[in-house]
């Protein structure tokens, strides 16, 4: 069997005669079969260098002519160009073409016309499957590198939508980002659509969908606290414009990372108001902490607890809170069918250790940072997205740190993690939620922090006067509440 590729510019007469002899030859022979490529005049040189840098050969005009000896896509031999290919079926066929040079440029012209349209044809299908535009800011840094896999394993977003990222950080970083790119494309994510990066300004969120606000390099650096209250304001307030600005009108913001979450949630709000309930904080990983402490505590593992809460500050002044919590298949002389869970309360009797140590492991891994790395950070915030667009568990408990509007006795005007649940692409605090209500004392302690974080950055306090920690206060009347089960 004879096949052949020809390929030609859309608008070469001698690639519209060569392309014309080849049907009249396919037609009329059982074996003979041809393959066009048709290049638009703007991409046929750059094509047809790099076709004959790949195959060793050395033609430069249009058409070109080659027989494949296998399949298409296989080993090739050169012909040439329309001589050598009319030469050939001269020789072979004994067929030769009687094309006038009018009818020649009359198809060429029409080629042009036609490729042009098929080209725009494409360009309006792929526009009507839009792909997802996601934008990861401070893309440099180690957390970016571990989130880039979640949010292209299709288990984020779902595998029908198709994602085009792009990666925001500083001009300094921009070879940084260019490896990223690099090693991106080499996962070779089927959801993956275009990856990219960008470092310039103004240009930043342009369409985005979802933007992940991940800690700024000058989070690393050292500074007194109120100078390093005062040095998110810049920041915030440029995001809060160019989201405002060039984002999507109904995009989602996440901010994650370990410093200054609630802060920085609340001036984006501030300077994106029209966005504000679309602007969230991520908790899932103190959350994650606390179930991996607890889990340590019982001698079972941290995917079994379930419904721990935390208030407040999510990297600074919090609590968490277990007046929820629930430990399912828990290995005790009580066993359920499933669906049965025990109490965490009901289980931990040391209580001495839920009012101190426990209470002061978490405060150390909240406060410094440790053991939150790139991986507990990239999973978080990918399992927030994930409930965001297709909803928690039935019935789960989830933290989350939203703009409070007064619920729970809680000021607002400040954001604070409290209980959640994701439904229909949107989020809804559980106040309804029976025997959680939080003392006057608890709320004092845990929002004062916050206020004043919001006044120092503003430049409406001078200085920051930490609230003193107490343990009393801080765990409530725990003694008091009835273990729950079921």
């Amino acid at each position: 069997m004879a096949k052949f590729v020809i390929a030609g510019k859309a608008n070469c007469p001698y690639y519209a005669k060569a392309e014309l002899l080849a049907d009249y030859l396919q037609k009329n022979l059982p074996d003979f079969r041809i393959f066009k490529i048709t290049k638009h005049p703007d991409e046929w040189e750059e094509w047809l260098e790099d076709v004959c840098e790949r195959n060793m050969w050395d033609h430069r005009i249009s058409p070109i002519i080659w027989r494949e000896l296998l399949d298409r896509g296989g080993k090739g031999l050169l012909l040439g160009g329309y001589n050598e290919f009319l030469e050939h079926a001269q020789l072979y066929y004994g067929i030769t073409s009687s094309m006038t040079t009018e009818l020649m440029m009359i198809i060429a012209q029409e080629n042009m016309e036609t490729h042009t349209e098929q080209e725009l044809d494409k360009e309006n299908l792929k526009d009507l499957i839009s792909p997802l535009q996601v934008w990861i800011t401070s893309a440099g840094s180690r957390v970016c590198c571990h989130l880039i896999p979640l949010l292209l394993s299709g288990e984020v977003f779902g595998m029908q939508a198709e994602i085009s990222l792009t990666l925001f950080d500083q001009e300094q970083r921009r070879e940084c980002l260019s490896n990223i790119v690099m090693e991106t494309e080499n996962l070779a994510s089927p959801v993956l659509r275009t990856v990219s990066f960008c470092t310039t300004v103004k240009d930043a969120f342009l369409q985005a969908e979802v933007i992940i606000i991940l800690d700024d390099s000058t989070d690393e650096e050292v500074y007194n606290m109120e100078s390093c209250l005062r040095s998110r304001v810049p920041l915030c307030r440029l995001y809060g414009y160019l989201i405002e600005k060039n984002a999507h009108k109904s995009v989602k913001v996440i901010v994650g990372g370990k410093s200054f979450l609630n802060l920085k949630t609340t001036l984006l709000i501030q300077y994106a108001p029209s966005l504000a309930s679309n602007i969230i904080a991520v908790a899932l990983g103190l959350e994650g902490q606390a179930k991996a402490v607890l889990a340590r505590k019982m001698k079972t593992i941290p995917s079994r607890i379930k419904d721990v809460i935390i208030w407040g500050n999510i990297t600074g002044n919090n609590y968490v809170d277990l007046r929820k919590a629930k430990v399912y298949n828990y290995e005790s002389a009580i066993r359920g069918p499933p669906g049965y869970y025990h109490s965490v309360l009901s289980l931990i009797f040391d209580r001495e250790w839920i009012t101190k140590e426990f209470v002061r492991t978490l405060k150390d891994l909240s406060s410094t940072g440790k053991q939150f790395g790139g991986i507990l950070a990239a999973h978080s915030i990918a399992t927030t997205l994930k409930y965001w667009y297709y909803g928690s568990p039935p019935g789960e408990i989830v933290s989350l740190g939203v703009m409070s509007e007064g619920q729970f006795g809680i000021p607002e005007g400040i954001v604070f993690s409290m209980p959640v649940k994701f439904e229909n692409g949107t989020w809804v605090v559980l106040t309804d939620l029976e025997d959680l209500s939080l003392s006057e004392k608890i709320i004092n302690r845990l929002t004062g922090d916050l206020i004043q974080e919001k006044l120092v950055a503003s430049g409406d306090l001078l200085t920051f006067q930490p609230i003193e920690e107490d343990s009393d206060v801080k765990h409530g009347d725990r003694e008091k509440l009835q273990p729950e089960q079921t």
